[in-house]
């Protein structure tokens, strides 16, 4: 599939050619839980809020807020198509057929309906929120950060000729090939693309989608995108996300259920799926803690996602607590998952897939070469990892504009649940400024859960 990415951004019209095109462009851990919430939680009310890590970039001056409206009106007219649903029914995910019921599948092409937004404008913010059932607001989380992050892109893409946005177009493609060619060939890698929520444009992730299908064979896993997965007959990757335990433990009665919220999140869970899509995300409260009071069966679990922790640490702490458990590691999954880019890549594969020759250090490889060279690094895994890619596989135009090479910079952009039946959410992460919440209800949540583990980390995005 070759796309000339530049004649298309030079004769767009949004009109024609919307963002979200199909409900099925989102990441597939987002129909796991929707399933997971229309089964356990179908009455439970949830809000969804757009926050702006960077404020320094002001969003309303760059998105005509019409503009917006429309699309996201055109995501809510939007329905699963028939041959979208046959997929859900009688694909293989996980090596499983039939992970979703024959239920939720009729209610979602029956009664599965988007809640409507709220949308206003203040100091150059956009402030936009999603208020309803949980099963209405769950699914705008990633139709709004791709509509928004892909008109931000739309507005820089008008500020070029086509000769620019050729250029443009050639340093992204040059970028992304040299980050391919160093994963090229590199002994029992796994990667996926995790980047739909900060893509730069659905046209582009589809571009590095089958780029990396076509250049990196079995390395290359699959990607959490379910329309992609779905086109281009990849595997959807993605199990779960921090919205199920900032809910549960909004709703919890007092302290002693906030504590144990984190579990009851994974016994609900485990009721609902099994094998591979139990991966667990305990970094919601700190992963420290998560581990520290974490029951025995916990550790019967699949692997554990990494998503605001230094991931070398987060796997190190993880392996240590298998062994205390009497889990051999081995068999275990990490997936690590934030701000990752090449060399963290090819450096975490080393560090936890293999032994290093004496006086080496997981920056020592910097290519495939550097793997087949045995006096460098041995096969013998520690655990084994997953490397899911997103920001900056999928929107790394940093210094590609021709201009001044600015303009195109991946911008932190979330939507987060912030109330749950009216009561304040909170998630405290493993880093520090990713914590979310009301200033009262964080320091009580730190109280309740502790402080172990947690540090502060710069956000790439």
């Amino acid at each position: 599939m070759i796309i000339n990415l530049a004649e298309r951004a030079h004769n767009h019209n949004w009109e024609l050619d919307p963002v979200i095109r199909s409900l099925l462009d989102t990441d597939f851990y987002k129909l796991l839980m929707l399933q997971f919430i229309w089964k356990h939680f179908p009455s439970t009310r949830v809000e969804f809020s757009l926050l702006n890590r960077h404020p320094a970039m002001r969003m309303a001056d760059l998105i005509h807020i019409e503009e917006l409206k429309v699309q996201l009106q055109h995501v809510r007219g939007l329905r699963f198509h028939k041959s979208e649903l046959v997929w859900l029914a009688g694909n293989t995910f996980y090596g499983r057929r039939g992970i979703f019921e024959p239920a939720f599948l009729e209610w979602l092409e029956h009664d599965f309906q988007l809640s409507d937004y709220h949308l206003s404008v203040h100091d150059g913010q956009i402030h936009l929120s999603f208020d309803g059932p949980w099963t209405e607001t769950t699914m705008w989380e990633l139709y709004a950060l791709a509509i928004l992050d892909e008109l931000k892109t739309r507005a820089q893409l008008k500020t070029l000729s086509e000769f620019g946005l050729d250029i443009l177009y050639a340093r992204a493609k040059t970028k992304l090939w040299n980050k391919i060619e160093r994963l090229r060939g590199v002994p029992g890698l796994s990667v996926a693309d995790f980047g739909t929520r900060r893509r730069h444009s659905f046209l582009w992730q589809e571009y590095v989608v089958v780029a990396m299908a076509a250049s990196l064979g079995s390395s290359f896993i699959g990607t959490s995108n379910a329309f992609l997965a779905h086109k281009h007959d990849l595997e959807a990757i993605g199990t779960n996300a921090h919205e199920i335990p900032m809910v549960m433990a909004a709703l919890a009665p007092d302290d002693v259920a906030l504590k144990a919220s984190q579990y009851r999140v994974l016994e609900l869970w485990q009721q609902t799926y099994e094998g591979a899509l139990r991966v667990m995300l305990p970094d919601t409260f700190g992963t420290t803690q998560f581990l520290r009071g974490a029951p025995d069966w916990v550790a019967n679990w699949t692997g554990q996602r990494v998503d605001s922790k230094n991931p070398y640490v987060a796997g190190d702490e993880y392996i240590e607590w298998l062994k205390a458990h009497g889990r051999d590691p081995r068999e275990k999954l990490l997936v690590a998952s934030d701000t990752l880019d090449v060399d963290a890549i090819l450096g975490l594969h080393a560090y936890f897939g293999g032994t290093l020759a004496k006086g080496l250090a997981p920056a020592d490889f910097s290519s495939a070469a550097d793997f087949h060279d045995s006096n460098k690094w041995t096969p013998g895994r520690r655990l084994r990892l997953s490397a899911g890619w997103g920001t900056l596989l999928t929107n790394d135009f940093r210094g590609c504009n021709p201009n001044d090479g600015s303009g195109f910079d991946p911008i932190g952009l979330i939507c987060k649940v912030s109330t749950v039946e009216g009561r304040p959410a909170v998630k405290l992460s493993d880093n520090y400024s990713k914590a979310l919440g009301p200033a009262a209800e964080i320091e009580r949540y730190t109280r309740v859960f502790g402080t172990a583990g947690l540090a502060n980390a710069p956000l790439v995005a």
